[in-house]
């Protein structure tokens, strides 16, 4: 599938980012892709790549766009648990400077990118999301209640803003949980909040997968897990955009 090198005007100057495009041109569905903490990197371009396949245009900003382009550090090709610790600590100021209303500003700049080129399709857009890029995304269909109308989180702390924060989504809801980031308690109270405030959704622990596990470059990874995310993700947005 095509790529294209983009940047973003936001609040605070422009954000680098690509899109995935289907092949053979035309309008598409608008899909907002968030990132994982370790950010844009070859198996991302796959995983948006393999997403535009099926008919849809993925979007993909850097998160930390304001420390620089991606990728903001060096990356080791496989990133194991022995290099993880240090990649991490490059890692962690620029995810706790990543503020809400930082993020906010950004999910803003993203999505009126997003539905302003002229590949895509009028209509409401997706927005999905890995690890910290899964609260990311729930929080911009939080914020942008009717303009998102599909969410999915994989493998995100998407609890950490309490029940209300689902309370102002519209959109319908998958979130896939790995096994190591949640007990089935706390799936069972995540899953009442969702039922309280009104939000159709499926939310369910993928068995035997750690956080991580839809990342091919990681130890956490799981075939079983990544197909298991594309078995629920596709038929989400083929309902809730209308393509694919």
């Amino acid at each position: 599938m095509p790529i294209k090198t983009l940047r973003i005007p936001t609040a605070d100057g422009h954000a680098d980012a690509f899109a995935a495009l289907p092949e053979g041109g035309g309008r598409h569905p608008g899909v907002l892709m968030y990132t994982d903490g370790f950010g844009i990197r070859p198996v991302l371009r796959e995983m948006a790549r393999e997403l535009a396949g099926h008919g849809y245009y993925v979007l993909v900003p850097n998160l930390f766009h304001r420390h620089g382009p991606a990728p903001v550090i060096e990356l080791p090709e496989h990133i194991g648990e022995e290099t993880r610790p240090a990649v991490f600590a490059q890692l962690m100021p620029m995810i706790e400077a990543h503020t809400t209303e930082r993020a906010l500003s950004d999910a803003d700049a993203y999505l009126a990118f997003l539905e302003a080129q002229p590949e895509v399709g009028a209509g409401p857009v997706g927005v999905t999301g890995y690890c910290i890029g899964g609260l990311l995304a729930t929080r911009t269909a939080a914020a942008h209640p009717g303009q998102v109308a599909a969410l999915a989180a994989f493998h995100g702390p998407v609890a950490i803003d309490g029940p209300d924060g689902f309370s102002k989504i519209t959109a319908e809801v998958h979130f896939g949980h790995a096994e190591s980031d949640l007990t089935p308690e706390a799936l069972g109270r995540l899953n009442r909040a969702l039922d309280v405030a009104g939000v159709s959704h499926t939310s369910e622990i993928y068995p035997g997968t750690a956080h991580g596990f839809t990342m091919a470059d990681t130890d956490a990874f799981s075939a079983s897990g990544l197909k298991r995310h594309w078995d629920s993700l596709l038929p989400l947005l083929g309902r809730a955009l209308g393509g694919g």
